[in-house]
């Protein structure tokens, strides 16, 4: 399995570069780099921002300005695995336990993609893909339908294959993961300046609580 962060935004509605953000003494491209490389991967950058290459190897767009689809395009074009873990730069509350969890269900399953539900809603930006959906996003790419759940549900459909869609809460409340940041924050994205301060204010509540030892 390889691993990639999705960085090719915008940053318009934060008003700022958000991979150069600083939170809690480091901008968040090294959040993301840190949670993956927790896990023991070597992870690259999806997406056209050559200023970040002093951080990780920079996948660039083959379709520029089409959104978080053709970075998973590039990444998946560049990969050589059948398995692709994506995290966006911007989702610094999302334990790593979890990644290793998802990462591990989406070995034994080989899915075509594991992709997690939170309160109902999909998380694709945060999901593993397998190399075989390489085709089919790239259809969508040309044809300017740049919806990641739509392209990767039109390829389950063409592959008769069921995607792995699971609900957080669920797995959260089965496994006994810490409780901070509470599940519903995990995939807070940083978009906005008070979303900053939101994602501010759980990591400090949590480096106030005490660890159980």
């Amino acid at each position: 399995m390889n691993a990639f962060i999705l960085a090719g935004g915008q940053s318009t509605r934060m008003g700022r570069d958000k991979a150069l953000l600083p939170f809690h003494g480091r901008p968040l491209i090294e959040h993301a780099l840190a949670s993956l490389r927790a896990l023991g991967f070597s992870p690259r950058i999806a997406g056209s921002r050559p200023d970040l290459a002093v951080w990780a190897p920079i996948l660039g767009d083959s379709y520029p300005g089409s959104g978080p689809l053709a970075g998973i395009e590039a990444a998946l074009s560049a990969s050589d695995a059948d398995l692709n873990l994506f995290l966006p730069i911007d989702m610094p509350l999302l334990p790593p336990d979890f990644l290793r969890w998802m990462t591990a269900r989406a070995s034994e399953t080989s899915a075509l993609a594991t992709i997690p539900h939170l309160q109902g809603r999909p998380q694709p930006l945060c999901a593993i893909y397998h190399r075989d959906l390489l085709a089919h996003i790239k259809s969508a790419l040309a044809a300017g339908d740049l919806k990641v759940m739509r392209a990767i549900e039109h390829a389950a459909v063409a592959f008769g294959s069921k995607l792995d869609c699971f609900n957080v809460e669920t797995i959260a409340a089965c496994l006994d993961f810490p409780s901070d940041p509470p599940v519903h924050r995990w995939f807070q994205n940083i978009n906005t300046p008070p979303d900053l301060r939101i994602a501010d204010l759980q990591i400090a509540a949590l480096e106030k609580t005490p660890l159980i030892q």
